[in-house]
């Protein structure tokens, strides 16, 4: 044992992601993350003199809290990047223990530190509409764009689910289309009216003129008649988002928080908006309750008179 020990931790981290590579056949982004949580905790033991194969709960437990919170210049770590360190950490002593290395496992109890969920930001009914107002003029790009934002707030689509959509997975006469999500799991979802006129007068208008001699299926072009990217579109919601001032405030991912949140408070039911989401699990939608009972709250203190202890 104490001849094991005296050995680098770099070599037992290279030891480490071979048995994963070969043995477990774990993919290339998968071990490339790993790679950089153990370079990252060899760096903090480095700097706190721990020994990785001595240490115990309390240390491990200091070193994601630091994470956490943040250390100077360095960002706080999201929450999910926290929990894949506590995975790594994990997958790392238990290889340790069953190669006969240590005799204790130190991550038998160890948990990422709780963080509070941010609910996601979300717009008012009059900011919405200061959005879907600013696209104005009737220029192909312009139509696009109208059509682009109404549809992105009246069927909660991701952005890439957005620049994906098809001309083909429209159907305008029955008012629904068909998105496909994470995974590629389809979904079918009802397109409004004001989002269904948008798009009836880009495709008549707006899109063959932007597509020109080109043959592209998917339905939000670009100038140069190609599908619009991701970037592309970020661009377009920042560009609208600024001229409604709400720059600053909102993404397009925003405008999926903001359907959600809308179609919760006008009486929807959970599992009818977790199918319209395309969520695999209704705990993920949950939240949008939670996003609800805060908006309640701000409307019962600004009006109640007794709110606040007055009255």
């Amino acid at each position: 044992m104490a001849t094991v020990a005296t050995r680098p931790f770099e070599h037992h981290v290279l030891d480490f992601l071979g048995y994963l590579e070969f043995e477990r056949g774990l993919s290339r982004n998968t071990l490339e993350a790993y790679r950089s949580d153990l370079l990252q905790y060899g760096a903090w033991l480095a700097e706190t003199g721990h020994d990785p194969l001595a240490l115990g709960h309390p240390e491990l437990s200091a070193f994601l809290s630091g994470l956490a919170a943040g250390r100077g210049a360095k960002p706080a770590v999201a929450p999910a990047t926290l929990q894949r360190k506590v995975a790594c950490l994990r997958s790392f002593y238990r290889h340790l223990r069953r190669e006969g290395i240590i005799e204790h496992d130190p991550t038998v109890h160890l948990r990422a530190p709780r963080q509070s969920r941010r609910l996601p930001e979300v717009l008012s009914r009059d900011e919405v509409a200061a959005l879907l107002e600013q696209p104005k003029g009737s220029e192909p790009a312009t139509l696009r764009d109208r059509a682009l934002l109404e549809l992105m707030y009246a069927c909660g689509l991701r952005a890439s689910e957005a620049t994906e959509l098809r001309v083909a997975d429209l159907d305008l006469e029955l008012g629904v289309l068909r998105a496909r999500g994470k995974g590629s799991k389809e979904r079918v979802v009802p397109i409004g009216g004001a989002a269904a006129r948008a798009l009836a007068a880009y495709l008549r208008a707006g899109r063959p003129k932007l597509m020109g001699d080109r043959v592209e299926p998917r339905l939000f072009l670009n100038h140069r008649g190609g599908g619009l990217t991701r970037q592309g579109l970020y661009k377009i919601v920042q560009r609208y988002a600024t001229a409604a001032g709400l720059a600053g405030r909102m993404s397009p991912h925003t405008l999926r928080h903001t359907f959600a949140t809308h179609l919760l408070a006008g009486g929807c039911d959970l599992r009818s908006l977790q199918e319209m989401l395309g969520h695999a699990d209704v705990a993920t939608t949950q939240i949008y309750t939670h996003v609800s009972a805060e908006k309640l709250k701000d409307v019962y203190f600004q009006a109640h008179p007794r709110a606040t202890g007055g009255g």
